[in-house]
Order: structure tokens, then sequence, then C-alpha cells
């Protein structure tokens, strides 16, 4: 084992000081069937008798990332229909901007929930929401309405993304939470190609509806299996938890405010018009007023030790890069790989799904590395590397053979798998059990703000190349849609519209380059050399 990062050897295991109150505070435990709740955090707690409990824990965590994961994939592939069915196809983006800025603006919110109540009960709330949302979203009778219950779905993958997390790493110590964490990012594989297949089969064979239907079932199975074996030991009474209501609400409105001008801005308004902003001043102050709020709180819902712990700011920064630049393979890709080499969707999909064959395997072996050098040097890798993959996209031929941005995809997975799991798995052994879910949530927020400004980001550098190159000829979109159907323009016409959006694309994707150049420099400059990673017994 490394000494670099403090990840603790055989030799240190079990020894080390204590967290104050870590015998009332023990990881998330299990029992199979209905047993006594569990003691303290020790190994032959978790890898003993409880073995067949943690298996039926980790198929109900599994199910719930499913859950969040196919929900985007599944749905995309059905706004056709559902366009044709409820109307309002001005407004159909909100489908997937409201839920994902109900997960984001959540995700501290129950990270706080998780710390201070328990994981068990925030995560059987969340499942719930979550089907409830999906029975709504399947009765709706408007777009509006539908809009409306996505949010409500929203509420509850929030409480699904990090919890469930969390309670991965309170299941398994530190040496084997790489395979919990493989697991997971393999659930995210199979849902991106599994995802888009299941949709579109629905809404042609049966009924948009039954996209948010099937949802049932397999949440119900995953809320059993939790209700039942997820066993979380019985604290001490103390004072009754104080919830920072006021400074959840704030959380919520500035998120809200900020996520709203990232998603619409340059969409439904100019980005220097009155509406942006607006919101971008609302959310501002409404930042001011969260710290106030979060600085005299007993309890704050985003704690100030988020920011000022070197190891847990530095992976915030790094993993909202991460977000920033996973904008160009996932939203610019499949516009690249059906404008300019002229595949169909389905096609297009499986040049971008081959990176999330590669991510898992690659994050699975990570460990491998990172018990050899460092957690903080292998993410240094993984991103090196990662840059590297994204500055060559520009380097490809015109218009090139589809193999080969497959193949740069399936090199850019493998290295971030190399990047993201040591640093989630890092951080999440530097904080005991009282602030692991807090942590985590703080990690994944990060991440989808990152994405959320680099869709608005990369989405202006976009349309700012198409323009210098075709005047009003339109945006990215627009000339994607016409490029559709190239039998309504002469070949001239149409392979000019081709080279200006491959130039788009590769302008894009070198911005992706820059991200990753921001998180090597932030793991270089802001990381600790080493982390302050907490044995079992401390954890």
């Amino acid at each position: 084992m490394s000494a670099d990062d403090g990840i603790p050897g055989p030799a240190a295991r079990g020894h080390g000081a204590r967290e104050p109150g870590a015998a009332q505070r023990p990881p998330g435990s299990v029992q199979s069937g209905g047993g006594a709740a569990a003691g303290p955090p020790a190994r032959e707690h978790r890898d003993g008798a409880g073995a067949r409990g943690r298996r039926a824990v980790v198929a109900a965590l599994m199910l719930g990332m499913a859950l969040a994961a196919l929900d985007g994939t599944v749905v995309s592939t059905a706004v056709p229909q559902i366009v044709g069915d409820l109307g309002g196809f001005s407004v159909f983006s909100w489908l997937f901007s409201g839920y994902l800025l109900a997960v984001t603006v959540t995700l501290p919110v129950y990270g706080k929930l998780s710390d201070t109540f328990g994981r068990k009960p925030v995560l059987i709330a969340g499942i719930i929401l979550f089907l409830l949302g999906s029975l709504l979203c399947a009765g709706a009778w408007n777009m509006a309405s539908l809009i409306a219950f996505r949010v409500v779905q929203g509420f509850g993958g929030g409480a699904l993304q990090g919890t469930v997390q969390t309670i991965a790493a309170d299941l398994y110590p530190l040496k084997e939470r790489p395979k919990i964490q493989a697991r997971l990012s393999t659930v995210w594989a199979v849902s991106a190609v599994a995802g888009p297949a299941i949709g579109g089969l629905l809404a042609s064979y049966a009924d948009w509806r039954w996209i948010f239907l099937i949802n049932l079932p397999v949440g119900a199975v995953a809320l059993w299996l939790v209700a039942r074996h997820l066993v979380e030991p019985v604290r001490e009474k103390g004072p009754r938890p104080r919830i920072d209501w006021p400074g959840a609400l704030a959380v919520f409105l500035t998120g809200t405010l900020l996520l709203t001008a990232l998603v619409q801005g340059g969409v439904a308004w100019p980005w220097l018009s009155a509406p942006s902003l607006g919101l971008f001043a609302g959310s501002a102050a409404g930042a001011v007023v969260t710290v106030l709020i979060e600085r005299r709180a007993a309890e704050p819902i985003i704690p100030g030790w988020v920011w000022r712990r070197r190891t847990i700011a530095a992976v915030n920064l790094a993993l909202g890069a991460l977000g920033l630049l996973m904008v160009a393979p996932t939203v610019f890709l499949p516009t690249y790989a059906q404008s300019v080499l002229g595949l169909g969707p389905i096609a297009a999909g499986f040049v971008l799904s081959v990176m999330t064959l590669s991510w898992p395997v690659s994050a699975a072996l990570s460990q491998h590395v990172y018990t050899r050098i460092g957690f903080r040097r292998t993410a240094m890798v993984g991103i090196t590397l990662a840059g590297l993959i994204l500055a060559a996209f520009p380097l490809l031929p015109y218009p090139g053979a589809p193999w080969q941005p497959a193949l740069l995809m399936l090199l850019l997975g493998a290295a971030l798998g190399l990047f993201q799991l040591p640093l989630i798995v890092g951080v999440q052994s530097t904080v005991g059990w009282a602030e692991r879910g807090t942590t985590t949530a703080s990690v994944l927020f990060c991440r989808q703000v990152g994405q959320s400004i680099g869709a608005a980001l990369f989405g202006a550098i976009a349309n700012s190349v198409l323009a210098s190159r075709l005047g009003d000829a339109g945006d990215l979109d627009s000339i994607a849609h016409a490029l559709a159907d190239p039998s309504s323009m002469t070949s001239e016409a149409a392979d000019h519209l081709r080279r200006a959006v491959a130039a788009a694309v590769d302008h894009v994707y070198v911005g992706a380059a820059v991200a990753a150049l921001l998180s090597l420099l932030v793991l270089v400059f802001v990381a600790p050399r080493r982390f302050p990673v907490l044995d079992d017994r401390q954890e």
C-alpha cells in the first residue's frame, strides 16, 4: 500500500484515535431478515454474518441507481411521441431541465439529512418520491403537468443519487470500496446503452406513459430490499436534531435561479437580456444570503468545513471541472456523429456509448494503481490522459470514419475511470460516518453544477463558431436539423454546413481539454499531497 495519500496499510487498520462519538455513529449496517440493530463499525460486522443482507442492500442500491440512470436516456427517445400526444414543443426541454434542476438543488439538503437522521429514511423517502413522480408523469394531461411531475421525480432522484453513493461507502471498508463503485458505474454504463433502446421500444410498440410506469416494479423491489435489510443502529438519545430549514430554502432558491439562468440563457432568451441578467443577479444575491444564513446556523446544510478542508475543496473543484468537460462528448458528439459523419441516431448513440464500456472497467482496476501511487497521483494520471484525448479530437480527419471518434471515446472512458473513482473513494475515506453524506453530496452537487455551466458555456462557443462561419444561418440545433434532410439542399451547401458543425464541435473539445487542464491544476496546487485517510476504527 502506498504511503502517499495516507492509505493505511494492514498494520495501521483498526488502530489510531477513535473519532468522537464513533460508537454512536457507525456505518450503515445490514442484517439478513429482521435481526437486531448492528453495533459499532467493525470489520467482522461488515464481512461476517451480515454478508447476505449486505448483498441484498447492494442489489437495492444498484436498482435505485438504475432508476436514476435510466431516467434521462429512456425519456429522451420518447420525446417525439410525448410532444405528439401532449403538445408543448416549445417547452419540452424542461422535461430534462426541470428534473436536473430538482436533483441538483436537493443534493446538499439530502446529504445533510442523511448525516442527521440516517441514510435509510432519506433513501426510502427518495424512492417513494421518485415513484410518486413516475406515477404522476404517467397520468400527465398536458406538457405543463408533465414538467411539474418531472420536478417531483427530480426531488426523489436527488436522494437516490447522493444517498446511494454514501451507503456504498458505509457498507465497505476502504480496500473494498472500488468493488461497489465499479458495480454502480456498470449500472450507468448498461443504462446508457439499454436506455435508448428501452425507451424507443416502449414508445413505438406500447405507449410513452410506460416509460414512467416501468419504474414502479423496479422501485418497489428496491424499496422492499432497503426496508428489510438496511438496518442502522439506534443511537443514544441526545438533543433533538435541528434542521436548518432557512438554509435549505436559501440553497434551493439560489440553485434554482442559477441553473435556470444557465439552462435557458442563449436558448429561451439572449445571454445579455433582462431575464438572464436578472437571474444571475438574483443567484448572486441568493448566494450572499445563503452564506450569511449558514454561518449563523447551528447545523448548516452546507457546513463551512466542506470548503475549508483542502481535500474536500479540491475534489469538489476537480469534479466540477469533470462535469464541465463531460458536456463535450455527451451533448455534442451525437450531433457530430449525425451531422458530420452521417450516422443515424442509434449508430450515433453507440459512438458515445463505448465510453461507458471502458469507464467501469478502468474504475474497477484503479485500486491497483492508487494503492501504489495514491489517490491524488492516480487522478492526475487519469485527467492528464483525458486532456490529451480531448485535445486530439480536432485532429481527426474530415469527415473521417465512425471508428475514429469511437476509439477516442473508448480511451476517454478509461482515462476518466482512473480519475473519478479514486477521488470519490479517497474523499469519502477522509471523513467519518457523520460527515460522509454531506461530503458526498457536495461532490455530486459540484459535478452537476459544472455540467450545467458546461452546457451553457460550450453551447455559446459552438453557436459563436457557427455564426462566424455561416452568419445568421441559425444555431447548432437548427443546422443539425437541416442536415438531417440533406436532399433539400445542394451537396456543396450541405458540405459547407457539415464543415461548420465540425469546426464548432472541435472548438468545444478544445474547451473540454482546457477544463481537464484546470482540473489537473487543482490537483497539483490545491489538493494535499496525501489524503488524510481514516482507518476503519476512526470511520
